[in-house]
């Protein structure tokens, strides 16, 4: 897939944003416009002073002026009202995108990818939210404070028109030339901004490993490295920042230079009277800040199109395939058969799977025995439909993988895997992941395997509140909450990968017994050692 430019991405998102955007823009126009009130206001007040006479008419003049800058605020109040809008949909929009899609990513996408690492990217939606003001208010806003006042000058005299034309092409060229080279070192400084954060992140994660040998140093000097790479691609951002800011001096000068002069030369020639030549320089100096406001929105451009390509990084990343209509049975036990399945992970020449066949009858209790490396975890995955084969066929009851829909499918398979799947929540919510389960069952899971007596001293029982990864809970525990988790919604597929590793050998029988009880209408398949597994068993395969 063609990677999307983060300029395109931009666009996309306002166009979510439409109507709110053009009452910006509207808004926009009524404040340059409004704010023009005062140059005139200030035009006509001179003229009326020059009578040498106090009228009501410079009275009004005065309160019109007023009146002008109080409806300009009021306008740029109701701007940041839409703006906030805008920024609290995109945080929302944002945060359900990423839960979203993170359980849904292909697995293959994140053979290299530290899934946690990915995360990161989510905290540049507060980088747009900061940004997205600047863009839609101040850029805008500055953009028509240049445009109409040039207009306002061409009504005095056309060769403002001429000058005006004359200056906006040189600010053009300015961001045309030097905007591409600032986008791009600004997303080379991001990239080791996320390595240092990912590092420091590793450091946290494995804190008492560094805690035992830090006499090395060898996390500092890892993170001085990365820093150091920062540091050098941050630089070259700022020389893009400094170059741009050397030509907007310059056109400041410019634009001052030609404005008083010729406005000088109007008046010399009584082409301009002394209220428009002030009214004039007024306007000049409007001009003037809105080019120095641009400036400083230039900076948070490029840190809003850097941090659209960061998240897209994570929201272009291909998610599993709903796949066909079909739909599974509930609870009902399930028959798998692969033919000729072959399977290697991306980049790696040689195949974990190998022409594979074999047939798992429904019902039954099946052990995957073998040395380490010869692809059980891998085979168990591509039987719980995470990984795709590279070739063959896989049935589940005698139909093709790719004929059921995921959500179905997904919701009949039953998975414990090595890896520690504990997350913060609690002990209920670490089993039934959300779902409804029957209280008199969930009850019956606990007493089997054990869990019951240990929730009983827990002040808040099956509500109490685990850490992320099972931290301050025993490993048997956390071990048996993942057993109940795979099995608490009756599945017609339980996929074991050494279940009781951390278990106490005296309670692992039991649980082996609960688990291969023919009362249980599920297909087991397990990946284990324990020769009561094999005991228990009605099928062992050997890879």
């Amino acid at each position: 897939m063609a990677k999307i430019s983060p300029l395109s991405r931009f666009w996309g998102l306002l166009k979510i944003y439409k109507p709110e955007i053009r009452q910006i823009y509207f808004y926009g126009v009524l404040i340059g416009l409004v704010n023009l009130s005062l140059p005139l206001g200030i035009q006509a007040i001179i003229s009326y002073l020059q009578t040498g006479e106090l009228s009501s008419s410079w009275v009004i003049l005065v309160g019109i002026v007023l009146m002008g800058i109080a409806v300009s605020g009021t306008f740029q109040v109701m701007q940041l009202r839409i703006v906030e809008n805008i920024q609290q949909n995109i945080f929302a929009r944002s945060s359900m995108e990423f839960a979203f899609r993170l359980p849904r990513i292909n697995v293959q996408q994140l053979d290299k990818i530290h899934a946690p690492e990915l995360v990161n990217r989510f905290f540049d939606t507060l980088t747009i939210q900061k940004g997205l003001p600047k863009i839609l208010i101040d850029f805008s806003l500055a953009s028509f404070q240049i445009i109409f006042g040039m207009l306002l000058l061409a009504i005095y005299s056309p060769y403002f028109i001429v000058l005006g034309l004359f200056l906006l092409l040189v600010l053009w060229l300015m961001v045309k030339f030097t905007g591409p080279q600032g986008l791009k070192t600004s997303i080379s400084e991001s990239k080791y901004k996320y390595q240092l954060v990912h590092w420091l992140e590793e450091l946290g994660r494995t804190q008492r490993s560094f805690k035992v040998s830090s006499k090395t140093n060898f996390h500092l000097r890892k993170a001085d490295d990365i820093t150091l790479d920062y540091l050098k691609h941050r630089e070259s951002h700022f020389k893009v920042l400094l170059l741009q800011f050397k030509s907007f001096v310059s056109f400041k000068v410019l634009i001052a230079a030609g404005l008083l002069i010729l406005g000088g030369i109007l008046v010399y020639q009584q082409q301009l009277n002394i209220g428009q030549f002030v009214a004039a320089e007024i306007v000049i100096i409007l001009i003037i800040n809105s080019v120095e406001k641009l400036l400083r929105v230039l900076d948070s451009i490029y840190d809003v199109l850097t941090a659209f390509d960061k998240i897209g990084f994570v929201t272009d990343m291909n998610l599993d395939q709903n796949g066909g209509k079909k739909t599974v049975t509930p609870e009902q036990a399930s028959t798998i058969a692969l033919t000729k399945v072959n399977f290697s992970y991306p980049d790696n020449k040689g195949k974990v799977l190998k022409d594979l066949t074999l047939s798992i009858p429904s019902q039954s209790r099946v052990i995957f025995r073998g040395k380490s490396g010869g692809g059980k975890s891998t085979l168990l995955q591509v039987i719980a439909g995470i990984l795709p084969v590279s070739s063959g066929d896989i049935l589940l009851n005698g139909v093709p993988y790719h004929n059921y829909d995921k959500e179905s499918f997904n919701s009949n398979v039953g998975l414990v895997f090595e890896s520690n799947q504990i997350f913060e929540g609690t002990i209920k919510e670490n089993i039934t992941l959300g779902r409804e389960v029957d209280e008199n069952y969930f009850k019956e899971i606990l007493d089997a395997l054990e869990i019951s007596d240990y929730i009983g001293q827990q002040a808040d029982g099956v509500e109490t509140l685990m850490d992320s990864g099972g931290r301050r809970t025993p490993r048997s525990i956390g071990q048996k909450i993942l057993i109940a988790r795979a099995i608490c919604h009756q599945p017609g597929l339980l996929l074991l990968e050494n279940p009781l590793q951390n278990i106490p050998k005296e309670e692992t029988h039991a649980i082996i017994d609960y688990l291969t009880d023919p009362k249980h209408n599920w297909t087991l398949v397990v990946i284990a050692d324990d020769d009561y597994w094999v005991e228990k068993s009605t099928q062992v395969i050997t890879l």
